[in-house]
């Protein structure tokens, strides 16, 4: 709805049909998104139709809704010069496809490790959204309002664009570098210097976590201070905080990627797959396997 919206709101504005939408599901039946509601297709892919953009917008686990015959319509369309997009995880069916390779693209910001590693091709882009050539990805949520806006703005003006804008509360058009996530310290509600700057490098140090020592000294505080100010802050040591960001991290990768266990390991700070598994199942109550089954048991339909 939020890629939908601006463009309704653009014809009403505006007293003309600048652009008309339509939803495709794979087979043409009804389409379940996550939130359980079900909208209606008007067709199935595939179907002889002339069309200028096509924004594909997945779930949960997109690859459990990808396939060949999919595959095929995109790179058609893409033959035929349909301009391409996607919406949050949508942008994983592009990249299978091989038509981001060469283009900037960009993902919701759990998916972007993945996209970033399975396929070297695309220039992986960590912005709210990105409009290249014939391809215009965005990482979900309201960036695909930005996005819309961006496209509106380019092809009728910036006056129509503002005036969506106002039309639906948006106070301004984000640029596309903007940064998907709040900064640490306003998502954590923290104040002090110190501790905004060691949560921040606990976040970009996932992969190769610092030892205490060092995270103290890039800090600028004493362990003691740090110590404290986590106690104060969280009821939680240093440690036990930074490890739950890595375990936070190794579900979503659980989640959105099939990389092995022996690789989320790796790539979450952990020695073992064994010493991981271990970690995992003692916070989340089951192991990264079962982790796993869950998501492809429960497969949660999509808004294709």
């Amino acid at each position: 709805m939020s890629a939908t919206e601006p463009l309704r709101v653009a014809n009403r504005l505006s007293q003309r049909e600048l652009y008309r939408c339509q939803l495709i599901s794979r087979d043409g039946a009804p389409v379940t998104a996550s939130n359980h509601m079900t909208l209606a297709s008007d067709h199935a892919i595939g179907h002889p139709a002339i069309y200028t953009k096509m924004v594909v917008c997945a779930g949960f686990d997109p690859e459990a809704n990808y396939d060949r015959r999919t595959d095929q319509w995109l790179r058609n369309l893409a033959h035929e010069g349909v301009a391409l997009g996607a919406v949050d995880t949508g942008s994983f069916f592009l990249a299978w496809s091989g038509l981001l390779d060469g283009y900037q693209a960009t993902t919701h910001w759990e998916g972007l490790d993945s996209l970033r590693e399975q396929f070297p091709k695309i220039n992986v882009a960590p912005g709210v959204f990105v409009v290249d050539r014939s391809r215009f990805t965005c990482a979900g949520g309201t960036a695909a309002i930005d996005m819309m806006l961006h496209l509106i703005r380019a092809e009728h003006g910036h006056r129509l664009a503002a005036a969506v804008a106002e039309q639906l509360i948006h106070s301004r058009i984000r640029d596309p570098q903007e940064r998907q996530r709040m900064d640490p310290h306003l998502r954590q509600g923290v104040v002090c210097s110190g501790l905004a700057r060691a949560i921040e490098l606990m976040e970009n140090c996932l992969e190769e976590p610092l030892d205490m020592e060092s995270l103290c000294h890039a800090a600028g505080v004493s362990r003691r201070q740090l110590e404290r100010m986590f106690h104060r802050h969280f009821r939680v040591t240093p440690r036990r905080y930074y490890l739950d960001l890595r375990l936070q991290r190794a579900r979503s990768l659980l989640q959105y990627t099939n990389r092995s266990i022996v690789e989320i390991s790796v790539a979450c700070g952990f020695g073992s797959a064994t010493h991981f598994s271990r970690s995992y199942h003692d916070w989340a109550g089951k192991p990264p396997t079962a982790e796993r089954l869950l998501r492809e048991t429960e497969i949660t339909p999509s808004l294709r």
